[in-house]
């Protein structure tokens, strides 16, 4: 006689080795026709696939609370059906076209906008140059020597391997000062600017100035939390003068490297700077953007080895390895730890096993190896790039190629405005932004020549000459007209 079921799901016995299946079947009526129909339900709905293995009758009577000749009779029924399959050595399975999938449905062509042939936007390295062998070998590192709680979440601040790891790398490759306890890991520069606006709201620090032009992203960022205070970039970095004038308590700023004019902070700016957060008890936001990749001059060590009181320094890997890596790190004062680790512990957490695995790339030595071998090949790419300008616009000029993953190509006087390139460009499937994009609000169009922020990293090395001839064939044919 059938089983009744009091309760569903029931729990799966211990001795069940196969797979687990759940099945919704009505606690009243006959149980073999209601074992039947929601397997079948199952498979017309596509919860089962074409060739997924079932339990076996034994367990999936255990795991619904009914007699086992019920499994059976049902398994039987829907063989004979053909919506199973039962083959000795290989199970109960869900025979092969049991369920067609449905047809994706059509979209109207005009609503699928084509990608690009030709990626040139700025800000995103070459993911085919991702060190996919070294990190393959810190990854199976890691998870043959991690210890067990590197399986847990841990410390809010990171694993102490990446810590003391970091605190020494950065130390040597950019100058910065920070003990391994002031360090905190986190999965990327916005979560980490995230952490810090919402740190300094709490500290009621109700204004951060922010460079202009910027990223608009890290913007909307800050600015959800903080007024924003919009300071002026000049050749020699932010302008201390308008940071003075304005009610910010937090500067953020790109002193190596700033995106996207491709300027460095003078001396002197910098200087003043850190006068400024002297005199006003202020906090320097230093992003470190793409500061590892430098080609005509030497390294400029970071703004926070002058003063770890009042500089907090951030980077990440999303250039150096790839966006996906979701990893970035805070060098942080004092000051700052524990309210920034208590939000870092409320926030998404940052892989455990990702942080051990960077930190084997760079005790290994591998990391320096990749940055050493990407270092040649975006300076290959930056040169053609200013070649090909060079030689086919003469009327241009190439901008802050010194370092970094973009160039800006400032057209001649007399040119379109950006709109008309842009979309000129665009027309070519060529994917630039041009340098009002990044300007907020887009004033001094009129006193500016038209200017494009062409990225070098992203095509691929065999499709990056063609990206760089159609761009500059459209601008030559602009030019000529």
């Amino acid at each position: 006689m059938d089983e009744r079921l009091d309760s569903f799901p029931a729990r799966t016995p211990a001795s069940a080795v196969g797979p687990e299946l759940f099945l919704e079947v009505p606690p009243r009526g006959g149980r073999r026709r209601a074992v039947e129909e929601s397997l079948r339900a199952a498979i017309r709905d596509g919860r089962l696939l074409s060739g997924a293995r079932l339990p076996s009758s034994r367990d999936l009577a255990a795991e619904l609370g009914v007699a086992r000749g019920t499994v059976a009779a049902a398994y039987e029924q829907l063989v004979a059906e053909g919506w199973l399959t039962a083959r000795s050595g290989s199970g109960t399975r869900v025979a092969a076209g049991a369920r067609a999938p449905a047809p994706a449905p059509r979209e109207h062509a005009a609503s699928r906008p084509s990608a690009p042939r030709h990626d040139l936007r700025p800000g995103r390295p070459d993911t085919g140059a991702f060190p996919r062998a070294a990190w393959a070998r810190a990854m199976r590192h890691t998870l043959r020597e991690a210890p067990a709680d590197a399986f847990d979440l841990g410390d809010p601040r990171g694993r102490p391997e990446l810590r003391r790891t970091l605190s020494a790398y950065l130390g040597r490759v950019r100058g910065v000062r920070a003990d391994p306890s002031h360090l905190i890991v986190c999965s990327g520069f916005t979560q980490a600017l995230d952490l810090l606006t919402g740190v300094f709201a709490e500290l009621g620090a109700g204004t951060a100035g922010m460079e202009n032009p910027a990223i608009g992203d890290h913007v909307s960022i800050v600015a959800s939390r903080l007024a924003i205070a919009d300071i002026a970039v000049d050749a020699e970095g932010m302008s201390r003068a308008e940071l003075a004038a304005s009610a910010a308590r937090v500067a953020v700023c790109t002193p190596a490297h700033q995106f996207p004019l491709g300027t460095s902070m003078s001396p002197g700016r910098r200087a003043g700077l850190l006068s400024w957060a002297d005199e006003n008890l202020g906090w320097i936001v230093e992003d470190d953007y793409d500061g590892e990749f430098r080609y005509d001059r030497r390294p400029i060590g970071a703004l926070q080895s002058r003063r770890p009181s009042r500089v907090i320094y951030v980077g990440s890997a999303s250039k150096s390895l790839g966006p996906a890596v979701r990893l970035g790190w805070i060098a942080c004062p004092p000051r700052l730890l524990e309210p920034l680790a208590e939000a870092k512990r409320r926030a998404r957490p940052t892989s455990p096993l990702e942080q051990l695995a960077l930190a084997r790339m760079i005790d290994s030595g591998d990391y320096d190896r990749h940055l050493r071998g990407v270092r040649v090949a975006y300076r290959r790419r930056r040169d053609l790039l200013a070649q090909a300008v060079r030689s086919r616009l003469p009327r241009a000029r190439v901008l802050g190629i010194e370092a970094g993953l973009h160039a800006i190509i400032e057209l001649p006087a007399g040119s379109p405005d950006e709109a008309t390139v842009s979309a000129a460009l665009r027309a070519a499937s060529v994917d630039v932004h041009t340098l009002g994009d990044y300007l907020r609000p887009p004033l001094g169009h009129d006193r500016r020549r038209p200017s494009l922020v062409v990225g070098y990293g992203t095509p691929p090395t065999h499709a990056y000459p063609g990206a760089v001839n159609a761009l500059v064939g459209v601008l030559r044919r602009l030019d000529a007209a």
